[in-house]
């Protein structure tokens, strides 16, 4: 699909890449040439996924940071200039997420998804601007939110509340970074297979038939698309896109909500019993 030299002499850090869409991703760059930095605060995980990056010979390395410490980002930023040097590119990818209804979210529920999603977002932007803003470097932020952003989502609204934080921020940041040399752009993917969140979550078939019946291309987005989608956006082949959210679910979202549909299908005592699944 791409030239194999489409992110060659690239830096990119990754939030989360050591796993799911986040290690898709840097294996997708890290094919095209790019030098791939992973950041997560699971350390065996980190190992694995950077081992099995240069299986294929990609040029990658990781770095323990918890994205909620503004001090922790700092620090890893500083090392990454150290021992790699400045990196070009930043994919917002790390998230958290959990399903209840709003009426029982704690408030310490609902601060773990913003710390997450939205604070760790705008302290390692924030970071990673002043860095290549100082040695005049152009550079693109990538950050990945999801559809329930602008539309709202039942039993997801400290994610949503977060990932609608995110989109305005990536705008905001696109008007007043663009003539710095920085693009700043998103994804909002659709519903695609992970193993941890088929598990975490406890989806069943039941379920995936509810969102493949909902999609009108009929099945899931793949982490492979969703990869080749940021590929091309953190490219020169996408060099006059800023500010812009791309969403990639087969137009899901246009027919209403997935996540309202599926516990509206499949009853009440499902709904119960995966909330609570959802929690452990």
């Amino acid at each position: 699909m791409f030239n194999n030299n489409l992110l060659k002499n690239r830096r990119i850090i990754i939030t989360g890449g050591a796993t799911g869409l986040g290690f898709s991703m840097a294996e997708t760059f890290g094919s095209l040439g790019a030098s791939i930095i992973i950041i997560s605060r699971n350390e065996e995980n980190l190992k694995n996924a950077e081992k099995n990056l240069r299986d294929l010979n990609i040029d990658s390395y990781y770095y323990k940071c918890d994205i909620r410490d503004y001090e922790s980002i700092s620090k890893t930023l500083g090392d990454i200039e150290n021992s790699i040097g400045i990196p070009d590119t930043l994919v917002n990818n790390a998230a958290g997420n959990f399903i209840s209804k709003t009426d029982d979210i704690s408030r310490n529920g609902f601060d773990a998804i913003v710390n997450i999603v939205l604070h760790g977002t705008f302290y390692f932007s924030q970071l990673f601007g002043k860095m290549i803003m100082k040695n005049n470097i152009r550079g693109t932020i990538l950050n990945i939110v999801a559809s329930y952003a602008w539309t709202g989502s039942p039993y997801l609204a400290a994610s949503a509340a977060a990932k609608a934080g995110v989109l305005a921020l990536t705008r905001s940041m696109a008007v007043e970074w663009g003539p710095k040399g920085i693009r700043t752009v998103a994804i909002a993917p659709g519903l695609f297979y992970s193993e941890n969140t088929w598990r975490n979550f406890g989806i069943s078939e039941d379920i995936e038939k509810i969102a493949v019946e909902k999609t009108p291309l009929k099945r899931l987005v793949t982490k492979s698309e969703v990869s080749n989608l940021a590929a091309y956006l953190i490219s020169d082949m996408a060099s006059f896109i800023n500010g812009e959210v791309i969403t990639i679910d087969g137009g899901a979202w246009l027919s209403g909500n997935i996540i309202n549909d599926i516990f509206s299908g499949l009853g009440g005592d499902f709904f119960e019993n995966l909330m609570k699944k959802s929690r452990k």
